[in-house]
């Protein structure tokens, strides 16, 4: 593996062409530049990432995927190892890309239930006459696993929760992790009778300022509220 990942080659536009957006691939790494620390992790990040491209070809590059890549490289520090974690995180999050499935809308839809379930006064808000259209907000949480709204270090703390809650609480918990941005906030969104463009904008002004911790808990109190209410009376 390791012999395999330390091959050096030049990309081949073909690599990144299935988006028929190849300058994506090279603006997302300028963007991530100032996290890898210099120019060598750089070509480990490119390394990966085309690795990973040749070997799904039929995919190719999609935008997003180096902001999921980044985190690991960071973390892990080891080109061989984030290829592996890469891959294996990908067959997870890549059906949440719109070119390769419908993953997107089921979490949509899914997300209006819940928030009719957990607090009707700003599911009335932001899904009034049926239209969730103010719920795309949660369009690029869902996309990166919250990777663009917070600091490494949260990001670290919140993909290491929603990876290990499969196995002891929820597989959905990045649905309710986003129901509880939602939440904490809602009064702010109420008060200042905020619609779609302007929670856009308060989400995107808040990027990691965020109590994570408190997000995180939220999120696990509302999984529990979930379960009482599907339990057999």
């Amino acid at each position: 593996m390791k012999n395999r990942m330390s091959l050096s080659f030049k990309p081949s536009p073909m690599l990144i062409t299935n988006t028929n957006r190849p300058h994506l691939f090279g603006q997302e790494v300028i963007a991530i530049e100032y996290r890898l620390k210099g120019s060598t992790n750089l070509k480990k990040l490119r390394n990966i990432m085309i690795t990973w491209v040749w070997e799904n070809i039929e995919i190719g590059y999609v935008q997003g995927m180096c902001d999921i890549l980044a985190p690991l490289l960071v973390i892990l520090d080891n080109e061989a190892l984030t290829h592996a974690c890469f891959t294996k995180l990908m067959k997870r999050m890549i059906h949440n890309f719109p070119q390769m499935g419908s993953n997107m809308d089921e979490n949509l839809r899914t997300m209006a239930l819940l928030l009719q379930i957990i607090d009707g006064d700003l599911y009335d808000h932001m899904c009034h006459d049926g239209e969730v259209t103010s719920l795309y907000v949660t369009y690029r949480w869902f996309l990166l696993d919250f990777k663009r709204g917070l600091c490494y270090s949260d990001v670290f703390s919140v993909w290491e929760t929603i990876w290990s809650a499969g196995h002891v609480a929820s597989s959905c918990f990045n649905l309710f992790l986003a129901l509880s941005l939602l939440y904490y906030y809602r009064d702010i969104i109420l008060d200042n009778n905020m619609e779609y463009t302007d929670i856009i904008k308060f989400f995107n002004e808040m990027a990691e300022k965020h109590q994570v911790q408190k997000l995180l808990y939220i999120a696990r109190e509302f999984i529990e509220t979930i379960r009482d209410l599907l339990k057999p009376r």
